[in-house]
Order: structure tokens, then C-alpha cells, then sequence
């Protein structure tokens, strides 16, 4: 086999595997993990269950592979939503607020799909695969923030012992409310109430974490 061949060949599995993918994805935001089948996956990525079995071992991979990218996926909107908001400070609460706001679910819709229905089958899915599926996304996230959240400390804006619960407060006070109120993404929010979730969530960790200075 030449190495051209060698680089189809490649190239023709990566395709396949992008298919399955993108039809397991598609398959789990509608069915869950625990009532998605294989052949049901083989179905809507238009390959044969024989295929899918040659690049994932069994479901729990596969499910692991698709929360795990697009876990990844929003950590990397995320992250430089953190660095942009918090780069340079100005106006601490308009900042956090702006941050707050980019939290909030919106833009990918079919990775919400994927969060609401690991947050209702969670006593379905293995540990190991949850474990996966925060450190992709949730944790780095959480750690992003967390470091920044120490730069401000040092800067004097933010008072904190313990930058890793700051980090995870922040997130559930500034967007929590707001998730919960459209179920993650499942329904539209009223004119406004996100923007004063988010508000409301940011005065209220800047009276937690907030510098003298600050309040």
C-alpha cells in the first residue's frame, strides 16, 4: 500500500468515524443514554452496526467519545469568554455580569441536549464516563476561572480563601438561575429575566467574594 493509499484509507475512517459521531450525538440528545441503541446509532449515522463496533468498543465508549467532544467543544467558547471578560478589569460587577451572561446557556444547542439528559440519567451512566465528561468541560472550566479569580485576588478586587469554590460558586450563582428557568436551553426565558438572574447572581457573590473596595 502506498503512503497515499495509506492517507485515503486514513482519511476514509475519519470520515466514518465523524459520521457515527455525529449520529450517536444526534441519537442520545433524542433517546437519553440508557434508551439509545446501537442499531438505532447505525441508523441515523447510515452505517452498519459492524462499523460502528470497529471504531467503538460498545455504547459506554461511544457516549464517552460524543459528551467528551462536545464537552470540549464548550470549554473552548468558555475559556476565552473568561479571559475576554476578565483580561482587564474596568467595571468588576459590569465584567462578571457580561461573563455571567456567556455562561448562560445559548449558541449549541445540541450540547445542552446532551447536559439535560446526563443530569436526568446520571444513576444510568457509568462513573467513569461522567468523570470524562467533567473534566472535558466542567472542571477545566471551573479551574480556568478559578486562576483568574486568584489574579484579581492579587490585584485586591476579589477576596477569596479558596479560589476553586469561588470559581464554582460564581458559576451557579451567575448562571445557575438562569439555566434552571429555561431547563437548560429546553425552553425560551421571558423578555429580560435572564439578564436579571444573572444580575441578581453576580451582586450576590461580589457581597460573598467581593473587596471592600468593591461593594
Amino acid at each position: 500500500m502506498t503512503t497515499e493509499d495509506v492517507a485515503v484509507h486514513r482519511g476514509l475512517r475519519s470520515d466514518k468515524r465523524a459520521s457515527i459521531l455525529r449520529g450517536a450525538r444526534a441519537v442520545f440528545c433524542r433517546d437519553g443514554y440508557a434508551r439509545a441503541s446501537v442499531d438505532a446509532i447505525a441508523r441515523e449515522s447510515a452505517v452498519s452496526t459492524r462499523t460502528i463496533y470497529k471504531h467503538f468498543a460498545d455504547k459506554k465508549q461511544l457516549f464517552t467519545a460524543v459528551i467528551v467532544d462536545s464537552a470540549a467543544h464548550a470549554r473552548a467558547s468558555r475559556c476565552p469568554a473568561i479571559d475576554h471578560h476578565l483580561g482587564e478589569v474596568v467595571d468588576l460587577e459590569a465584567d462578571l455580569i457580561a461573563l455571567g451572561l456567556a455562561f448562560v446557556v445559548g449558541g449549541d444547542e445540541h450540547h445542552f441536549a446532551l447536559v439535560r439528559q446526563i443530569r436526568a440519567e446520571a444513576d444510568h451512566i457509568p462513573g467513569t464516563v461522567l468523570d470524562a465528561w467533567l473534566d472535558s468541560g466542567p472542571r477545566a472550566v471551573h479551574a480556568a476561572l478559578a486562576r483568574k479569580f486568584t489574579a484579581l485576588a492579587a490585584q485586591g478586587v476579589l477576596d477569596l480563601d479558596d479560589p476553586g469554590r469561588a470559581a464554582v460558586h460564581f458559576v451557579l450563582l451567575a448562571a445557575g438561575e438562569a439555566n434552571d428557568r429555561t431547563f437548560w436551553g429546553a425552553l425560551a426565558a421571558e423578555p429580560g429575566a435572564v439578564e436579571a438572574d444573572v444580575t441578581s447572581g453576580v451582586r450576590a457573590f461580589l457581597r460573598a467574594y467581593g473587596a471592600a473596595s468593591t461593594h
